[in-house]
């Protein structure tokens, strides 16, 4: 059964099926609570004694910490983004640590910020040292991810798009909400990866409804074998690992797309984004964003989060 570990401003807590249990630890961080495991597992034998609604949550993974997300990493975002699904390598981009943010906060988009995207994603915390040249299996892949959590890939288009790279345009403040737990699994729980299916709608209307199974292209042992060629990771890192079909931004019709090709780069991205401006799904200010992963039996439930978008 998976263990849900909460974290509030000034304690951790375990998910009981009476509450919330606290949690006799003096970690600080993410990482130090991943090394004291007798204390969680002793909490998540007793009895919980705080409704969990009386918890003012804040996110589970601590910064600082590495945050590596994968590229358009499902089959139907890809078509949707005007690519072909066989012709996507398995790539990484990465975002500050100054982004995580808490999930029942604010989404906060910066003045100069005009296209504000969302993207629900599976977030993989590691458990422990992965030093480069780690040899990682199907056996013992749950020895290095820990848990799993809700994540937010919240994206500027706008700034994205033109640079050409991603570090700016999804590390401002409060791009990468995270929790509201973090979900401790073992290996039986963790094969039902493919089982997880990701939601999130805005203000009350569906946007994303995505099952891994299927739609995934490449899974967390591929994901940490590639990253393992190059990239130390340590407990508490974070792996974002894509996002479904049903983002604000989508490929234009091929046409337009053929026609923009010939324009100079100026003029081409001012007319994509005069396009896109008319664009409704664009996060606006007071929009409330719900996120949530579970399996559809209940089995593996990573929680919902709730955000409300504030202009800043």
């Amino acid at each position: 059964m998976t263990t849900s570990v909460l974290r509030t401003s000034d304690a951790w807590w375990v998910r009981t099926p009476t509450g919330a249990a606290k949690i006799a630890t003096a970690a600080t961080t993410t990482a130090e609570l991943l090394a004291d495991r007798a204390a969680i597992d002793a909490a998540a034998a007793t009895e919980g004694t705080v409704a969990v609604e009386e918890l003012k949550l804040v996110a589970p993974v601590t910064a600082p910490c590495r945050v590596v997300a994968q590229m358009t990493n499902f089959e139907s975002h890809v078509i949707d983004a005007g690519m072909d699904p066989k012709t996507v390598p398995l790539t990484f981009f990465r975002k500050s640590s100054a982004s995580l943010s808490d999930p029942y906060g604010q989404i906060i988009r910066p003045p100069h910020v005009k296209l504000l995207d969302y993207e629900v994603e599976i977030g993989l915390v590691i458990g422990r040292d992965v030093p480069v040249g780690t040899t990682i299996t199907d056996t013992n892949l749950a020895d290095y991810v820990v848990g799993l959590t809700v994540t937010n890939d919240v994206s500027a288009r706008d700034i994205q798009l033109p640079q050409t790279q991603f570090y700016e345009a999804k590390s401002y403040p409060s791009f990468t909400p995270v929790g509201p737990a973090l979900v401790l699994v073992d290996a039986s729980e963790l094969a039902r990866f493919g089982d997880l299916r990701l939601r999130l709608s805005v203000n009350g209307e569906e946007r994303q409804n995505g099952l891994v199974e299927g739609d995934m292209l490449y899974r967390p042992l591929q994901a940490l074998q590639a990253l393992t060629r190059f990239q130390q990771l340590a407990p508490g890192d974070l792996i974002l690992t894509g996002t479904p079909v049903g983002t604000a931004l989508s490929a234009p019709p091929k046409p337009i797309e053929l026609i923009g090709n010939l324009l100079p780069p100026a003029l081409k991205w001012k007319a994509f984004f005069a396009r896109q401006a008319k664009n409704p799904k664009y996060l606006q200010h007071g929009d409330v964003v719900e996120a949530s992963v579970a399996t559809d039996d209940g089995a593996v439930d990573l929680g919902t989060q709730r955000l409300t978008v504030r202009h800043a």
